[in-house]
Order: C-alpha cells, then sequence, then structure tokens
C-alpha cells in the first residue's frame, strides 16, 4: 500500500449492527477483531494477523440519513488546509476538522459529485506495510461517479493523484485507473444505476470462489462477479449482510 499525502489508509464501516458486522466479515474476509478500547463507544478493529486495517462502529448520533456504508480515510499533511481546498473545489464538508486523542485529526468531506470520504492525519509513524496479495488487505480505491472526470479534476487537486491505464468499457464509457508516486492504487467510472455516488473499497481474498460461498453462507448477496481483471486476478462485488456494499479480489483456484 502506499504511503504519504494522498494515500488511502484507514477504512471504516458504519452500520446498524456491529457485533454482526465483525461476525460477517470475519467469516467472509478472514480478519480477526478486537476492541479498540475506546471509552465512549463500541469501536472494533479488523485486523491482517496483528496488523489492525480497518475499523466497525454503529451509526454516529450525528449522521443524516444513516445507512450501511464503508469509508475511505486518505492521509493528508494539513487536515484543516485540505478542508479549505474540498471548499475551493467544490467539495462539501460534512464534519468540520476534529481530534481523535491520541489517534489523530480528521474531518468528512464529499467531492463535487457526492462521494463521501475522510481526511485524515495521524499520530505518530505509520503501521507496518502488509506484503501484496494477503488475504485481509485493502487492495483496491473504486469511485462510482456520475462524473468521473470532473472528480478526476478534485482529486488531482487535492491529492496530486495521476492518470495511469484507461479502459473502454463500451455503453458503460471508460474505466480511469489512477496512481499515486508512480503506483496504481484505484479506478474511476461512471456508474448511472448507483443511487449515489460512492467509493467501494476491495480487500483481498484467498479464493475468490471459496469466498463467495462464504459471502453467501454468511447472508451477504452477490451484486456483480466474479469478473477477471488483469494480474491473472477476479474480483466480485457485494453487499453484506446489513446492505454495505464491497469488493473482494483474488485468484481462481478451481479449476
Amino acid at each position: 500500500m502506499t504511503t504519504g499525502h494522498g494515500a488511502f489508509v484507514w477504512y471504516e464501516l458504519v452500520t446498524a449492527d456491529p457485533a454482526a458486522a465483525e461476525d460477517f466479515y470475519s467469516r467472509v474476509i478472514g480478519w480477526t477483531t478486537a476492541d479498540s478500547g475506546m471509552p465512549d463507544i463500541r469501536y472494533t478493529l479488523a485486523k491482517v494477523g496483528d496488523r489492525p486495517v480497518a475499523g466497525m462502529m454503529g451509526y454516529p448520533p450525528d449522521m443524516p440519513d444513516p445507512q450501511p456504508a464503508w469509508l475511505g480515510y486518505v492521509h493528508v499533511d494539513d487536515v484543516d488546509a485540505m478542508v479549505s481546498r474540498v471548499k475551493d473545489l467544490g467539495g462539501a464538508i460534512y464534519r468540520e476538522p476534529a481530534d481523535i486523542p491520541t489517534v489523530g485529526r480528521f474531518a468528512v468531506v464529499a467531492d463535487p459529485q457526492g462521494a463521501v470520504f475522510m481526511l485524515f492525519r495521524g499520530d505518530g509513524p505509520p503501521p507496518a506495510e502488509i506484503a501484496p496479495n494477503t488475504p485481509g488487505r485493502p487492495a483496491w480505491h473504486e469511485l462510482h461517479s456520475t462524473d468521473w472526470e470532473a472528480g478526476f479534476a478534485f482529486y488531482t487537486g487535492l491529492f496530486g493523484w495521476t492518470q495511469a491505464e484507461s479502459y473502454d468499457m463500451g455503453p458503460q464509457g471508460r474505466y480511469q485507473i489512477f496512481a499515486l508516486g508512480g503506483q496504481s492504487i484505484g479506478g474511476m467510472m461512471n456508474n448511472p444505476q448507483a443511487p449515489r455516488p460512492f467509493w467501494l473499497y476491495y480487500f483481498v481474498v484467498d479464493d475468490i470462489d471459496a469466498a463467495h460461498q462464504r459471502l453467501t453462507a454468511a447472508g451477504g448477496k452477490l451484486l456483480n462477479g466474479p469478473m477477471p481483471v488483469p494480474g491473472d486476478m477476479w474480483i466480485i462485488q457485494a453487499f453484506d449482510a446489513q446492505g454495505a456494499i464491497f469488493g473482494m479480489v483474488g485468484p481462481r483456484k478451481a479449476g
């Protein structure tokens, strides 16, 4: 995973039943979970080995129109300055900068098309890297938008992301990969079927077909896939048992 300004560094599920979500993702992705120790809220850490990669929590009391969703945190050097930059570029601010004691500073924002994400500056050194293709590792970040080209200009202005490969998807238009520091970290596309623009996060699994079976057994619902992608990998887009959309990527071992 990339680090530094403009890198996705944390992932957070907000949902109606965090305990059920912990069980679901432990079964489907293979994460282990542990309480974070926060005194005022139940906030569960999802781990790959000893390395936390994501958090799970109930809906914040001030969350408008609460719905289950995965949110991504992007590291920035100065949260307050970037909030001002988001406003200048036509984005929205849903939560002004605030401190999380001993953790860092964050803000909740959205791009001009409405996709929500977090700005974050952590306290202390970044955690240890996880080897590519390790099951449970966050692997890809995909913007589903009403105007990915305008979105690309917005994110480039914020984070310095650059264009990488672009793929023609026929009637769906183009799929534009973006990079940070020369490393491809995600893609952008228009998705007129989505009820609103959103970020979709993919997590590595050991075997895409086995993960599909675990998804169904745990009460999740397949949305798309399995579909082949470059690198001899396959992807699935799915809803968890409470309706949050997420993605999985892994090899196809059968056959």
